[in-house]
């Protein structure tokens, strides 16, 4: 099993433990486990298999580590099985109603055997809800508003979108005059490649101008709620959005405090309170011996950090994994940046199923201030998208070599492929075809359902290829939409370090394949990254973005992304 499989199985078995009115405690521990087992690197299975102590990972006691091996060994987790016998997972889906909580949906499934949002709202819509006791019509009213958000509540943003709209937001509330300061903060100022909400913060000399700019911000479908400094709305699309305004003095500890994420924050309120102070979202405060609070700094968000003899973390770091160790090492990495990327190895032109051609892509290459690009279309076993083969592809290059003679060299356009890793092994174009490639990507697009072992094998398989130069999106997965397929990791990672080959971080916002905590993984063993855009035309090459804030949540610097050195150097790194 692999390790997001054993986390969600913890937060499964969480939901349902609290449903059924379990101790807080005890769904704590589930939550916390999930939580740590998401962000290893390594893999569980792993490490039961050698036999490791995994009750040396945090959170994780001797119950947990059975449940683990047991799981690992054979694929099931008894208690989660006997909870959804009890209960079925359906019932989930009522817990996200706001307002409904554990109680009163355990209320609604025992009375009214409700076990979905579509029979909850038949339920309300027949006033079956009002009848029962605690609850009333305004309960039933309320609920019924709530099931089309529960019913979204599954389809987090992903960040590409949520940044289309926090843009407009800045632009729209720029408009207020009174306001001094705005920014983004939570999830979204982090880079997580999914956003729950969206959170903003401002100074201002009059709040209640500045919600009244914000009421009228074109997307906004209900006013949540509206106070005097914080205001919560809802935009047509089912996302919310929390605006705070807050003093001056205390800009840069709320921005601290709401760009989170809580375990980071736990970590920062530990290390305050060890030096006698303490950190909230109005500042940093001297605690005396009678408990009295003096007001230190918080205008900035750096002093919010200096105060605690902490350097000013990037926010794509503040996940509580790696960033406070590196802190008191003094190595906190200088996380890569857009301009340090050099080339782009992943793209597709109207050969296969590319929107544009040859000229155009170079073109849009060169105004991004790239210095080479590699062609990749798709190989035949692809044949959805009009995939080449060897003949085609042939012909493509030599078109390439004709493109090559009418630009300058100071830029340089490869001959490349994207190449289908067959269900059966091996690579979907002979040798003598990939040989002549200048860059050869080993793709998984067939055969997701096989087993671990067999997506292995074909994977390792093409890094020992000698032609092959990189794995693409190396788990498949599409965010929202479609898992990671199953294969061994350390595997990959341990065939791509004998062979001398690179692993892809996909900057398409559907994708980001390799992830934040396998792109760390990946850096720890010396295993050079290589950020692609995977453009389908050529406002595709904007995405970089995405890929550039997913590997800064990876940690990683220049020196760990190939593509970030001249070509010849990259060829020296693939050993040619």
């Amino acid at each position: 099993m692999t390790n997001e499989q054993i986390a969600n199985r913890f937060d499964t078995l969480a939901d349902l433990l609290e449903f059924d009115g379990a101790n807080s405690f005890r769904v704590r521990a589930y939550r916390n486990a999930a939580r740590t087992i998401r962000d290893m690197g390594d893999p569980l299975a792993t490490m039961v298999d050698q036999n490791e102590d995994l009750t040396k990972l945090d959170g994780i006691g001797d119950d947990l580590a059975k449940k683990i091996v047991a799981m690992v060994n054979t694929g099931k987790l008894q208690q989660l099985d006997d909870m959804l016998e009890k209960i079925p997972a359906s019932v989930l889906a009522i817990l996200r109603v706001p307002g409904l909580g554990p109680k009163k949906a355990a209320v609604l499934y025992k009375e009214l055997k409700v076990t979905s949002l579509d029979q909850l709202e038949r339920a309300c819509v027949a006033h079956r809800v009002k009848e029962l006791k605690g609850f009333g019509a305004k309960t039933e009213e309320t609920i019924l508003k709530g099931i089309k958000i529960a019913a979204a509540a599954d389809d987090r943003t992903y960040w590409a979108k949520a940044d289309l709209v926090v843009q407009d937001l800045l632009k729209h509330l720029k408009g207020c005059k009174s306001i001094e300061r705005l920014e983004p903060a939570g999830s979204y100022r982090r880079g997580k490649e999914t956003i729950g909400d969206i959170d903003l913060l401002s100074v201002s000399t009059d709040a209640q101008e500045v919600m009244d700019r914000f009421a009228e911000f074109p997307l906004v479908e209900e006013t949540i709620a509206r106070g005097d400094t914080k205001m919560s709305v809802r935009l047509d699309t089912g996302l919310q959005v929390d605006l705070r305004v807050v003093p001056a003095e205390s800009f840069g500890a709320a921005m601290q405090y709401f760009t989170g994420s809580k375990e980071h924050n736990v970590r920062v309120r530990s290390i305050a309170k060890q030096k006698g102070l303490k950190v909230n979202e109005w500042g940093v405060f001297r605690v005396a011996d009678n408990g009295e609070e003096t007001y230190v700094v918080g205008q900035e968000e750096a002093e919010v950090y200096a105060a605690l003899d902490l350097p000013w973390f990037p926010p794509e770091l503040r996940e509580d994994r790696e960033e406070f160790r590196w802190a008191e090492s003094g190595k906190l990495p200088d996380l890569i940046v857009e301009s340090d990327l050099q080339g782009d190895l992943h793209m597709h032109t109207h050969a296969s199923d590319g929107s544009n051609s040859l000229e155009e892509m170079v073109a849009a290459a060169r105004e991004r201030g790239l210095k080479y690009i590699a062609i990749t279309d798709h190989s035949q076993r692809v044949s959805m998208a009009n995939g080449l083969d060897g003949d085609r592809l042939l012909e493509q290059w030599k078109m390439i070599d004709e493109f090559r003679k009418t630009i300058d060299d100071d830029f340089q356009v490869l001959k490349g492929i994207e190449c289908d890793i067959l269900e059966q092994g091996g690579m979907d174009l002979p040798d003598e075809v990939l040989a002549q490639a200048d860059w050869v990507i080993g793709s998984v697009h067939y055969g997701q359902n096989q087993s671990k072992r067999q997506i292995t094998d074909r994977i390792v398989g093409a890094l020992e290829n000698p032609h092959v130069c990189m794995i693409a999106h190396p788990t498949g997965r599409l965010i929202n939409v479609r898992p990671p397929y199953e294969v061994d990791l350390e595997e990959v990672f341990q065939a791509a370090i004998a062979n001398k080959k690179f692993l892809e971080l996909n900057a398409a916002s559907k994708r980001l394949d390799l992830n934040d905590v396998y792109c760390a993984a990946a850096k720890q063993r010396g295993i050079p990254i290589v950020i692609n855009t995977d453009a389908h035309r050529t406002e595709g090459l904007l995405q970089v973005r995405y890929g550039i804030l997913q590997a800064r949540r990876g940690g990683l610097t220049k020196s760990d992304v190939a593509n970030t050195r001249s070509w010849a150097d990259m060829q020296k790194m693939l050993g040619r």
